[in-house]
């Protein structure tokens, strides 16, 4: 993987190349069902989700991309057991919510994290694959990246912070660029993962 800083980059294609190498990252990770989950959560979740009218999340899928979240980062069981303990009704009430004040910058993250197990890198999971021109995933190894946002936390205020920092480097790059492609592209040019002991 390239070695030098890809957030002060704004060559164009370091940033294609980085994110070209997605998937290559996500197989090395060694775990056994990341790939799968990947696949659904690029290629099929956002597709479902736009599909109702109303737009709503079901219980099934806010618990598979917990699943692979937790695949790509930190596996944290009793987040999942608390995903899964959340009825299939609020679930589809609460992400309703959200998706219907989309794109606000911060009143879907806040809705979706008032699910039981659910913060808002979880939240921002689910909102960067219904409204990827609008929110990216919040992954600590990206922001990690970005030194103007300081010490990582997994709070409203810090995804705040991180989603701008994000969209305003796809408006920069442009052509077709969002703020989750930028993320992909960062997660992909560090190549791993890290965690730590915050609720996400």
């Amino acid at each position: 993987m390239l070695t030098e800083p890809l957030w002060t980059s704004s060559d164009d294609a370091r940033w294609q190349l980085a994110l070209a190498h997605y998937s290559a990252v996500i197989a090395s990770q060694g775990v056994a069902s990341l790939a799968d989950h990947d696949r659904w959560y690029h290629e099929e979740l956002p597709g479902a989700l736009r599909s109702r009218a109303p737009a709503y999340a079901a219980h099934d899928e806010l618990v598979r991309l917990t699943e692979w979240k937790m695949a790509r980062g930190v596996w944290r069981a009793r987040n999942l057991v608390l995903v899964r303990g959340n009825s299939a009704e609020r679930v589809e009430a609460v992400t309703a919510e959200a998706f219907a004040s989309v794109p606000h910058e911060s009143a879907p993250i806040a809705k979706v994290a008032e699910l039981a197990g659910v913060g808002p890198a979880t939240a921002s999971a689910l909102l960067a694959a219904y409204a990827p021109e609008v929110y990216p995933f919040f992954d600590e190894l990206v922001a990690h990246q970005i030194p103007s946002l300081g010490a990582v936390a997994f709070t409203p205020a810090y995804y705040k912070r991180y989603a701008q920092a994000l969209r305003e480097r796809a408006s920069a790059l442009g052509g077709s660029w969002t703020p989750a492609r930028v993320e992909r592209a960062l997660w992909s040019h560090v190549g791993g993962k890290i965690g730590v002991g915050l609720k996400r």
